[in-house]
């Protein structure tokens, strides 16, 4: 009976270790997706926002030089970082025309990783993720 408490709990501590390092794994650095040689500026509207961890996204619709709309997405910091910055989800909705300077993702996708983002009346927000190896946007 004792060897089978024993195995039930090694079984449980496994099970909890994974569960525990799977969010850290899923955690990448900035270098790995994204290119420092690669800076955009994207113009738009909002067509969505995911208010998610580890990163909040913002979906803009940019209009490329052919004069297509092309959606990119935006990486920024977790929703708790936007909000200690003073963000939050109800500043944006959809439509809202954005500036968001940043840099491409590797690869020629249309995503991004957002370092700053300018509204309509001006207010530029510091967007992006800390601690990933990102550039950091120089305070004005």
């Amino acid at each position: 009976m004792r060897t089978q408490s024993y195995l039930s709990f090694m079984a449980a501590v496994g099970i909890l270790t994974i569960a525990a390092v799977s969010p850290v794994r899923a955690h990448h650095a900035f270098s790995s997706e994204f290119d420092t040689d690669k800076p955009v500026i994207l113009e738009g509207p909002v067509s969505k926002l995911e208010w998610v961890n580890p990163h909040a996204w913002i979906h803009i619709d940019v209009k490329g030089p052919d004069g297509k709309v092309e959606t990119w997405m935006i990486e920024t910091g977790s929703p708790n970082v936007l909000l200690r910055r003073g963000f939050n989800k109800s500043m944006v909705e959809i439509g809202t025309v954005v500036r968001v300077k940043g840099y491409a993702a590797k690869g020629g996708t249309r995503k991004a990783n957002g370092g700053e983002m300018t509204l309509p009346d001006g207010r530029t927000l510091l967007i992006g993720s800390t601690g990933t190896g990102a550039p950091e946007e120089k305070k004005k």
